[in-house]
């Protein structure tokens, strides 16, 4: 689930009421995992990226977006974790589901059927044991057009892109730079109202994982430790978005589509290591 990209003083304003008094200072920029802690976000992150593979075998022309969200929550739920997302800040459900136009935070719904041509992002996250992974796909449903299968392929592409340039002693506009070069390379846009973030006992912890080059947010130097979900969203069209008036989904302002990847990865002292790797389930 993506983070609002606040500005830096919302963002401490934000931060100061959700964390103890000196963590900040302390853990300078985002908490350092203990390798405990590590082998417990592995099993979420695990269960997340298996509910992810299974999803994406599952949905059909013709269902609706309650459809998945309720296969997932008996999924999440079988293998011992619960949904991350549900009752988080008051959302209604285990995932985001995001067709088309639609960029973040959607809200499954009997009435959203899902069609051949659709564009769907899949957002969820797994508690278990006391932590979060976090990870979303974005499926072309059935024969999509040209145009959406390659705003599909980059933003993937440009994920990956952003995850190579992470380890010990790189900085977050490192990985920032990376996924925006990539992107407008491509003729697309970069949503900068969103961004990825720290994850662990929280779903969303120190640092904000900016997906564009910024000087409003910290420019924070990654520690061997450190767990991220990075999650580049990319528009078609302009970049700009509004939420609707469930207060959740954001749409694009020009109806034009809308593709997010996002991965929980640990940062190592030489390279990262992908929590969320659908290949390995």
């Amino acid at each position: 689930m993506s983070s609002q990209s606040p500005s830096l003083s919302a963002l401490m304003n934000i931060l100061s009421h959700l964390i103890p008094p000196g963590f900040l200072r302390n853990r300078r920029g985002g908490t350092v995992k203990t390798p405990e802690e590590i082998a417990i976000m592995r099993q979420s992150s695990r269960i997340v990226a298996t509910v992810l593979k299974e999803l994406s075998d599952y949905v059909k022309p013709g269902m609706t977006t309650l459809d998945l969200d309720k296969y997932a929550e008996g999924r999440i739920r079988d293998m011992g974790a619960t949904p991350s997302f549900k009752g988080y800040h008051g959302f209604p459900a285990s995932l985001c589901t995001s067709i088309n136009h639609e960029v973040v935070h959607g809200i499954p719904s009997r009435k959203k059927v899902i069609r051949g041509g659709d564009v769907l992002k899949i957002d969820t996250g797994a508690y278990f044991q006391g932590y979060h992974g976090d990870s979303c796909i974005t499926l072309a449903i059935g024969e999509v057009s040209p145009d959406a299968a390659h705003l599909i392929d980059v933003a993937e592409k440009a994920l990956y892109q952003g995850i190579a340039k992470v380890k010990a002693g790189a900085y977050l506009l490192d990985l920032a730079g990376a996924m925006q070069d990539h992107v407008e390379a491509n003729g697309f846009k970069i949503v900068e109202e969103f961004t990825g973030h720290g994850v662990g006992r929280n779903l969303h912890e120190e640092p904000s994982v900016f997906n564009f080059r910024t000087y409003e947010i910290p420019n924070v130097k990654l520690r061997a430790g450190m767990t991220l979900a990075i999650e580049p969203i990319v528009n078609a069209g302009s970049k700009k978005t509004r939420v609707l008036g469930d207060r959740w989904t954001a749409v694009t302002v020009d109806n034009a589509l809308s593709a997010q990847f996002e991965h929980t990865v640990l940062v190592t002292e030489t390279g990262y290591e992908i929590l969320t790797d659908r290949n390995l389930v």
